[in-house]
């Protein structure tokens, strides 16, 4: 039987046309294509100014600096993310606070920052597991009454709204993904939405050296920027990936129903039913917890059923770089107990209803395997 991946990313044939265009046209290096496509970013986020980089890591961390952030500051965030969230706080010299998540969302939880909060306090970093949206209210209710900048680690949550306002169209500085495995993808990149003109210029500075261009051909360099800026090969795939990104997100959103209804009277914990602001990145459930350790025997069950999963994500601050930096086990319950038992399953556009019967019937077999 055929390899069902958890993700797969699609490229239509007009993107590969198109892609075939840019590289016959000689400008393979940041170009028109990118200024397209930033522009086509910038208009779903309400006119405010993108940037593409060639990650979102670097996107966050050129937020962090934008924002002011450097040594001897503290950013809190979540531990139940990809590692990169907190890596560019250490990369900026700063310190990383985490705080537990709500074992329902899944998500940072907000009524335990302001306990976080210390006079060395600069920033926020929320993440939108799976393409789930954090409460924006609470949330910059919380940032603006403690005079603190907020970078959104929005890197799941592409075409997701916050009560019906797009990701990326309001609130403070918002880093996306376009990471093979997001809604949409570049091949590898991501982006910055940010407020004014004054933020994207140094932004582009950030992204390529620190330098700024004369119109004679010579140049200066008045900070210590970095070398991340996508091409125009990317940025073609990202416009026929845009293009599709709204009923891309639809399909994941039935794909998810249909989870919903095949695994509705299992022991499987659902995530939260939200069909009206997720982008659906990704479909997660939890083992119920006598069935923790098992998880690896349950992974290689369904490999062996062809079907790919994954763990999205360890925790953080269990990792050998954060324990050295203090962390230890039993620092953050739920988010401990979340990362033990959380296993992503196939969801992408391109899969038939069938391949969700497939894969449940294959979880649920296992599932019987486990407690035979």
């Amino acid at each position: 039987m055929e390899f069902l991946p958890f993700t797969r990313p699609s490229v239509d044939e007009s993107t590969i046309a198109a892609v075939g265009a840019v590289l016959r046209s000689g400008w393979l290096t940041t170009g028109p294509k990118c200024k397209e496509l930033e522009a086509a970013l910038s208009a779903r986020a309400g006119g405010r100014p993108v940037r593409l980089v060639n990650s979102a890591t670097a996107a966050l961390e050129f937020a962090l600096r934008i924002a002011g952030v450097g040594r001897g500051d503290e950013v809190i965030t979540t531990s139940l993310s990809w590692v990169a969230t907190a890596n560019v706080i250490l990369a900026v010299g700063a310190t990383p606070v985490f705080v537990d998540i709500d074992p329902i969302t899944r998500l940072i939880d907000l009524e335990l920052i302001e306990s976080a909060i210390t006079s060395k306090t600069r920033a926020i970093i929320p993440v939108d597991l799976a393409g789930l949206p954090v409460d924006r209210d609470r949330l910059y209710e919380i940032a603006w009454s403690h005079g603190l900048r907020v970078i959104e680690d929005a890197a799941q949550s592409q075409g997701a709204n916050w009560h019906g306002v797009e990701i990326g169209a309001a609130g403070d500085l918002v880093a996306m993904s376009f990471h093979p495995n997001k809604n949409m993808t570049t091949g590898e990149g991501g982006c910055l939405v940010m407020h004014d003109e004054a933020e994207a210029q140094l932004f582009e500075k950030l992204r390529l050296q620190g330098v700024t261009r004369d119109a004679d051909g010579t140049y200066d360099c008045d900070l210590l920027g970095g070398k991340a800026n996508l091409t125009d090969i990317g940025a073609a795939i990202g416009l026929g990936q845009l293009h599709h990104l709204d009923e891309n997100n639809q399909r994941r959103a039935e794909l998810a129903g249909l989870y919903f209804q095949r695994l509705a009277l299992t022991d499987f914990i659902l995530p939260p039913a939200d069909f009206e602001q997720s982008n659906w990145h990704m479909f997660q459930v939890l083992l119920p917890q006598e069935l923790a350790s098992q998880r690896p025997v349950l992974i290689r069950l369904l490999k062996e059923a062809s079907i790919g999963s994954g763990v999205h994500y360890p925790a953080i601050h269990t990792t050998s770089l954060y324990r050295q930096l203090g962390w230890r086990a039993g620092d953050l319950p739920h988010t401990e107990s979340v990362a033990a038992r959380i296993l992503t399953l196939p969801l992408f556009p391109q899969m038939q209803d069938a391949d969700v019967d497939r894969v449940c019937d294959a979880l649920l077999i296992a599932l019987k395997q486990l407690r035979s």
